[in-house]
């Protein structure tokens, strides 16, 4: 028995996503399934992508380009909140997902479909973010996850395609598992799965190896508006503009990969490796124009909130009543956040070296050593009593 009439499936092409179409349609009884790709910059040519959909069982291919959204709506917004998963993942993944399941059940709702349906598996962090984001927006929507259930081997999944006219892999498939978009790629499998090996140089395709970088230094200099990157070395870009050409000088440096132990939702490590030249670079110089810029009570107390917002966002709950009131507070902090971040791009390294802004908050001459000081030395002496105050009172009533 069907438990869809009509589906709309997040497609990409793989082996997995073509499988489902007829899984769906001859194990699962649908009738019809529409497929979506979403053109996250990925740099993949989509109409064979789109051809390959249909060629496989599909009544109709969309391919959403959502580029300009990603980066203003999803990644701007993650560097205002300077979200590093673990302190070192700058979630190019994740935040693809929430605007996925979106442009998902928007589809679905337009075509009167009564299920949206994914191929992520059951040990992935990506079937809990489409599943509760798809949830979030739309309750009613049925959602299916048909290699989640579906029990087969690589092998026999491919062995299954064949049977409805899709053909296997050409070549032999690289051992990797790889994810690419706008702000970066993810990569996994293969001899990566042994966190004692060095990840060898064939994987990589954003940056270069340190031994390779040039051999002088480059400066960057980033312009924000209300903690949003906006220019470039003094000229506006475009959001995709920046976060391409970004990705481009900083790569060239070796700069933006990362190598971790990660600790998936569903409660397995996993050793991930991350190309993300932009992301990397504009969260570390945002979060400095906002040592320039916020009081040191508003700096503390986000950064606490910068850690809720991650998980949250690392988890599928991106629309959730706790991640909208956290973007409340964030939005809020912001408005002041507005200047210059310059960096020193060299062998791997992006190092802050200047910053400025009209907001700053730094007094030149209450911290100078010079003959300009203007700082009360003499008030020093009372706010240290009453400051230790308390100290002093515990250590009088506790002596030994």
């Amino acid at each position: 028995m069907g438990r869809a009439k009509k589906v709309v499936l997040a497609y990409s092409g793989g082996v997995d996503t073509s499988v489902c179409i007829p899984y769906l349609q001859h194990e699962w009884g649908v009738e019809e399934v529409i497929t979506l790709a979403a053109d996250l910059g990925q740099g993949d040519e989509l109409e064979p992508v789109k051809e390959k959909a249909l060629k496989s069982g599909a009544s109709e291919s969309l391919v959403a380009d959502v580029k300009e959204s990603f980066v203003q709506d999803y990644a701007f917004p993650a560097i205002q909140a300077n979200a590093l998963y673990e302190n070192r993942y700058p979630l190019g993944t994740a935040l693809a997902r929430p605007l996925i399941a979106k442009v998902l059940v928007e589809t679905a709702q337009n075509y009167g479909a009564d299920a949206i349906a994914h191929g992520c598996t059951g040990k992935g962090n990506d079937q809990v973010r489409f599943d509760v984001s798809c949830t979030a927006l739309n309750p009613k929507l049925k959602i299916l996850a048909p290699a989640r259930e579906w029990g087969m081997s690589r092998e026999q999944t491919i062995a299954y395609g064949e049977k409805f006219g899709i053909p296997a892999p050409v070549k032999k498939s690289s051992p990797y598992s790889i994810d690419k978009n706008l702000l970066g790629r993810s990569i996994e499998a293969g001899i990566l799965e042994d966190p004692a090996n060095e990840p060898p140089e064939e994987i990589y395709e954003m940056t270069k190896a340190v031994a390779d970088a040039p051999n002088e230094p480059e400066y960057l200099e980033i312009g924000f508006e209300k903690g949003i990157p906006v220019a470039i070395n003094g000229t506006v870009k475009t959001p995709v503009q920046l976060i391409q050409e970004i990705n481009t000088i900083v790569g060239n440096h070796g700069i933006g990969r990362i190598d971790m132990i990660e600790n998936r939702l569903v409660g397995i490590k996993s050793r991930e490796i991350y190309e993300s030249p932009a992301m990397v670079v504009l969260i570390n110089a945002h979060r400095d124009l906002e040592s320039l810029t916020l009081t040191a009570d508003v700096t503390q107390y986000k950064r606490g909130l910068e850690e809720t917002y991650t998980k949250l966002v690392y988890n599928g709950l991106w629309y959730s009543p706790l991640k909208n009131a956290i973007d409340a507070f964030i939005q809020q902090t912001q408005i002041r956040v507005s200047g210059v971040v310059r960096l020193k791009l060299f062998k791997g390294n992006a190092t802050i070296v200047g910053r400025c802004s009209e907001n700053t908050l730094y007094t030149p001459d209450l911290a100078t050593y010079g003959a300009e000081d203007q700082f009360d030395h003499k008030a020093a002496e009372g706010f240290i009593y009453v400051w230790g105050l308390p100290t002093r009172i515990w250590a009088q009533y506790n002596r030994d």
